[in-house]
């Protein structure tokens, strides 16, 4: 009974410790002072004040676009990636997995160093191009990760019967595989959402002049001094986050349950 509550009490603990700055900086952004130690009364100015900002809403617009296509270009080429993998053999897959994880091992400054390392390299100029092939880059792994599990769950025979019934690769891939992977193909999709939504190394390395996101623009008004309108943004972006992993871990939960 003690030992269960020790377990309980220490998990609570570490949790608060890693969200107490979190709530605290969301208690903030409605202050109605600039002060962080004197609550001056409920207020929502700083984010009428926030949506006023022309710099965030052209980041917030940036920030959205890029998030899309990102999530459905790495969706596709990542889909199509671990159907291709998923049919070689032992040693190439494993191979090919092993380079597969490497940018999601890396640490992303090194990601968004050597992208824009090879970007200047190659002389193209940084901006959406460069920004939206960063965030494509580094989401497609994660959604080759997602789809992979749900083509092990897949009868392996199901795709082999259809070949045999006459219908044609492309045929058998749309009406027989992507249903079968639906769900890995979404949740994958929504990771690579929320990753771009949320990435600022890579993104402060790879945008341009006039071409930045959220989080760049976040990290550029916290170093002109703290403004509470910083808090609001982070607040809006933390919230927005936990929505779609909420809604990935109840897709991930319904999977599991329609497991037989």
């Amino acid at each position: 009974m003690v030992m269960r509550f020790l377990k309980k009490f220490y998990t609570f603990i570490i949790f608060l410790f890693l969200y107490a700055p979190i709530l605290v900086l969301m208690v903030l952004s409605f202050n109605e002072t600039k002060s962080r130690s004197v609550w001056g009364g409920f207020t929502l100015k700083w984010y009428f004040e926030l949506f006023s900002n022309r710099d965030v809403k052209n980041a917030l617009y940036y920030t959205l676009i890029i998030a899309f296509i990102s999530a459905i270009v790495s969706t596709v080429v990542g889909t199509f990636a671990a159907i291709g993998i998923y049919n070689l053999g032992y040693i190439s897959r494993k191979l090919i997995l092993n380079i597969n994880n490497m940018p999601v091992m890396n640490s992303e400054i090194v990601t968004g160093v050597a992208l824009m390392t090879l970007f200047v390299a190659i002389k193209i100029p940084l901006g959406f191009f460069t920004l939206l092939i960063s965030h494509i880059m580094f989401c497609t792994p994660y959604v080759i990760l997602s789809v992979l599990p749900k083509l092990r769950q897949m009868n392996k025979h199901l795709p082999e019967a259809a070949l045999d019934l006459g219908a044609t690769p492309a045929y058998t891939i749309r009406k027989v595989i992507i249903p079968q992977i639906m769900p890995g193909i979404i949740t994958g999709g929504l990771i690579a959402f929320t990753l771009s939504i949320d990435d600022f190394v890579i993104s402060f390395f790879n945008s341009g002049s006039g071409v930045t996101n959220l989080s760049v623009v976040a990290y550029a008004m916290a170093r002109r001094g703290i403004n509470p309108s910083i808090n609001a943004l982070c607040t809006i972006m933390f919230l927005a986050v936990v929505i779609l992993l909420i809604i990935i871990n109840k897709r991930s939960s319904k999977g599991a349950e329609l497991m037989p």
